[in-house]
């Protein structure tokens, strides 16, 4: 028999949640052990969707090859992080994550993902060891694309982890995007409705503007123009619906597809110019909690961050650079 204590970075989670992150138990001995009280909580009978709380204890009355450790503190050890932080306190982190770079680990396995450099980062600061964690490790509470850029948050806490992510749920959270696309809109500012439709198979998505066929989901985009050349524009994109491929499929339907994108766009010449991933930034974010029950990310409210425009690689082309 083992009994894990319950810690800050455990608690306020369902015991099947705990369990799952915590053993290499199959979902299938996972609630047939809780049914047939070979796990409990505090000492008696619990059930899968019992909260647990600081200081409660869990018996496992299960095989030792069930707790065998995920992740092991030398394979952090041997990273050498690279990270671009933008802002960083005792809850969350900023980073700046650059085109090209994967978020998580993909299906070849590559640990060279942003999720490890950050915890490589904490690791070696002593701020996070996963011998001392049960369930917990620090996490990304937004993806973005590998090839779009743009500003990712990370949690260092389960409970800063569990506040951002439903304020990312609720809408609380503001995005602005970069891009650059083909043509100049003859409406320089404008907020477009229609409705996406993923296919799953292909990975991509379709848009429609009416009738849209079932599973379709309405997206909202606001943009604005706010450079342009002879032939391209600059455009600040504000996602008022957050769907997969929102920004580079719907402005690509109103005829304006970004510069270097090769799913929605024709990018052989863009390629050539340079371009090796659509011009996509998510360069600004604001937070706007609603009034609520106190959390620890309250400091944050009405905070506003930002990637300057000359610092992202495609503003160049529209005058705006580093020497500004």
């Amino acid at each position: 028999m083992r009994e894990l204590i319950i810690k800050k970075n455990d608690a306020g989670q369902r015991l099947d949640k705990f369990i799952t992150k915590t053993l290499d138990l199959p979902p299938s001995l996972l609630y047939k052990s809780i049914r047939l009280k070979k796990i409990k909580v505090n000492r008696k009978r619990a059930e899968g969707n019992q909260l647990l709380a600081e200081g409660d204890t869990v018996q496992c009355f299960l095989a030792e090859e069930f707790f065998e450790k995920k992740v092991t503190e030398s394979s952090l050890g041997s990273i050498t992080p690279h990270l671009d932080i933008i802002y960083e306190d005792e809850h969350i982190i900023l980073l700046n994550k650059r085109p090209g770079v994967s978020v998580h680990e993909d299906e070849q396995g590559s640990t060279n993902t942003l999720i490890t450099h950050v915890q490589a980062y904490l690791f070696g600061k002593g701020e996070y060891d996963p011998e001392d964690e049960q369930s917990f490790a620090p996490a990304l509470c937004n993806r973005i694309d590998r090839n779009t850029g743009g500003i990712v948050i990370a949690a260092k806490s389960a409970e800063a982890l569990r506040v951002m992510n439903e304020k990312i749920k609720l809408r609380q959270i503001d995005k602005f995007y970069l891009a650059a696309v083909h043509g100049i809109p003859s409406q320089k500012e404008a907020t477009k409705k229609a409705y996406l439709l993923k296919d799953e198979r292909t990975n991509t998505v379709k848009i429609f503007d009416k009738n849209p066929p079932r599973g379709a989901k309405e997206i909202i985009t606001k943009y604005k123009v706010i450079a342009k050349s002879t032939d391209t524009s600059l455009v600040e994109v504000e996602l008022l619906t957050g769907r997969t491929h929102q920004i580079r499929a719907h402005m690509a339907h109103l005829g304006h597809p970004l510069v270097g994108d090769g799913k929605y766009g024709i990018n052989r010449q863009d390629r050539s110019k340079g371009y090796k991933y659509q011009a996509l930034y998510s360069y600004r974010l604001r937070f706007s909690f609603k009034e609520g029950e106190p959390t620890v990310l309250d400091y944050l409210n009405g905070k506003e961050f930002r990637i300057p425009k000359n610092e992202i690689y495609f503003t160049e082309d529209f005058g705006i650079t580093k020497k500004q």
